[in-house]
């Protein structure tokens, strides 16, 4: 299959010179985690939750204001690109290999016509040979958590150099919430709506895990199937989901490890 059969053409696009302010708008308008900056409707970027979480919570641009920064300074200028008649599972692995969530799709005059994203490549995976593989083959067993009276500061750095989106909160061992790249980008941004410049720096050290995680999260067990993970993927929005055993996180399943099964199974 080439990636045009796969690939979302209803392109949000925000440009370079636009403030932060205007990309979070259309995030969270569309329900989204990322967009294609554009510059005179050529691409030159793209900026994700996580790229929004990551400047917003760094030493250098902690008292800003959203409305004060750029696209162009938050972006990743840096953009794998794929053509229209490129396979599924070769797409596939330039995401895995470079740790990517989405791609822009290109046509033969270089043009964007699309993008697909893991959201995309989770949709594929139901059908007889989904239903005979379990969570349990596929899910990262090495679970990084953090609890709920740490500092959300110390969360977004465990994010930061784990190169994960979400973290499950655990207390004394049980599952008590979840804390996602998004969950840290609003945080960052009520924060500065809320405190005053000057008191920001000491303040933000107070502001912790449970004042923001998601709590009662969505779980799955280790023998469901993988068509009925992505069914559940597709219908929240989640980009992954902690598995539990009895009371016991023993795992996380991601879009990530859906993606990798699928060019497996494709290649």
């Amino acid at each position: 299959m080439q990636i045009k059969n796969l690939m979302s053409e209803d392109l949000i696009t925000v440009d370079k010179d636009q403030n932060l302010s205007d990309a979070l708008k259309l995030l969270r308008k569309h329900n989204v985690s990322r967009l294609p900056v554009t510059n005179h409707k050529e691409l030159v970027g793209i900026i994700s939750e996580r790229d929004i979480a990551n400047k917003l919570g760094s030493s250098k641009y902690e008292s800003m204001p959203a409305s004060r920064l750029h696209i162009s300074s938050v972006m990743v200028k840096d953009v794998f690109t794929v053509p229209q008649t490129m396979q599924l599972e070769e797409v596939a692995r330039l995401m895995l290999e470079n740790g990517i969530g989405s791609v822009p799709v290109m046509d033969e005059d270089d043009k964007m016509v699309g993008i697909v994203s893991k959201a995309d490549f989770v949709t594929l995976a139901s059908g007889i040979a989904f239903d005979k593989i379990t969570v349990k083959e596929i899910m990262s067993k090495d679970v990084i958590s953090v609890s709920p009276t740490e500092r959300l500061i110390h969360a977004r750095r465990l994010m930061l150099e784990s190169n994960v989106g979400r973290l499950p909160v655990l207390d004394d061992g049980k599952l008590v919430g979840m804390i996602t790249s998004k969950d840290l980008m609003r945080a960052f941004i009520d924060f500065r709506k809320k405190v005053p410049e000057k008191y920001q720096k000491s303040q933000i050290k107070e502001v912790l895990v449970e004042d923001i995680m998601s709590v009662n999260p969505t779980y799955v067990a280790k023998d469901m199937s993988i068509t009925e993970v992505s069914d559940i993927i597709m219908e929240t929005g989640y980009n992954g989901l902690p598995v539990v055993d009895g009371s016991d996180v023993i795992g996380i399943i991601t879009q990530t490890d859906i993606l990798r099964l699928i060019e497996k199974l494709e290649s």
